[in-house]
């Protein structure tokens, strides 16, 4: 039993792997014993719940107990969940475990999340994240219509932001953000709203296929060209397009400067 799942950047495939992993080992498992870091959250009520089901939701992980409380976990961008046999050795110091939950056979531990919190069935339904995420693109069922009516909602953002927003739709990060905007030649200071709902409703479904492709797991692909280039743009600054030969630039935006990766070439900004 190795490592659930580590990206120094997940994105909904991401998460959606660790939680079918983390499922695999430990639904029906009862919690032992739990020890944390945290100072505010309470482990007393953990001991004898049973792991019912751990879901993903966008980029939010939910453990669900027997007790019907939620234990919910948002990575951010270097956080991460491993399981290990017991009395094995952790890959990471334990210096950075938030949460560590022993079972008979295993341990379940958080490393360095962005968030933890144990929420009652009440408190998940309001929560301030979860109740505003917009349709999650790895979900059995999909809304493409319902995700593009909330592009239209923020029509003043960038193309290079409104993906990522996850209040729109969960699940894209900065990766799948630049990809899908290069494949669908759409520069990314196009604003939404000088967007067609042609392209959006592309690249809302190129989105979930391409996502949906990659939670299996391997390295992140979004191009299946059999010549070692497993991505279009991302990570390529100053290298060559791989269509036109053009260099490839790199653009910060938005309040926390994420980046977008994209071909000047592929992707004319048209002025309106």
């Amino acid at each position: 039993m190795g490592q659930a799942s580590e990206n120094k950047m997940p994105e909904g495939d991401t998460i959606f792997r660790s939680a079918a992993k983390l499922g695999q080992s430990l639904e029906g498992c009862v919690i032992r014993e739990a020890t944390t870091t945290s100072l505010t959250l309470q482990t007393d009520s953990l001991i004898g719940q049973t792991i019912v089901n751990i879901a993903a939701r966008g980029k939010h992980l939910l453990m669900h107990l027997s007790n019907t409380q939620i234990i919910h976990s948002h990575m951010g961008m270097t956080g991460s969940w491993h399981t290990y046999r017991r009395n094995h050795s952790w890959h990471k110091p334990a210096s950075q475990a938030v949460l560590a939950l022993y079972f008979d056979n295993a341990v379940a531990v958080c490393y360095s999340p962005k968030l933890l919190e144990l929420l009652t069935a009440a408190e998940l339904k309001r929560h301030r994240w979860l109740a505003r995420l917009g349709p999650d693109l790895l979900a059995q069922e999909f809304d493409v219509a319902e995700a593009l009516t909330r592009f239209r909602r923020r029509n003043e953002l960038p193309m290079g932001e409104a993906p990522m927003n996850q209040s729109i739709v969960s699940g894209i990060g900065n990766v799948y953000k630049s990809e899908l905007l290069y494949l669908d030649q759409t520069h990314p200071l196009t604003f939404v709203t000088d967007t067609s709902d042609e392209t959006l409703t592309n690249i809302i479904t190129r989105a979930r296929k391409l996502l949906r492709r990659n939670v299996l797991g391997g390295p992140r692909r979004t191009r299946f060209r059999g010549d070692g280039h497993t991505l279009w743009v991302y990570g390529r600054q100053g290298e060559p397009c791989l269509k036109c030969g053009a260099m490839i630039h790199l653009t910060r935006q938005g309040d926390l400067g994420r980046t977008t990766y994209f071909c000047p070439s592929c992707q004319v900004l048209e002025r309106h």
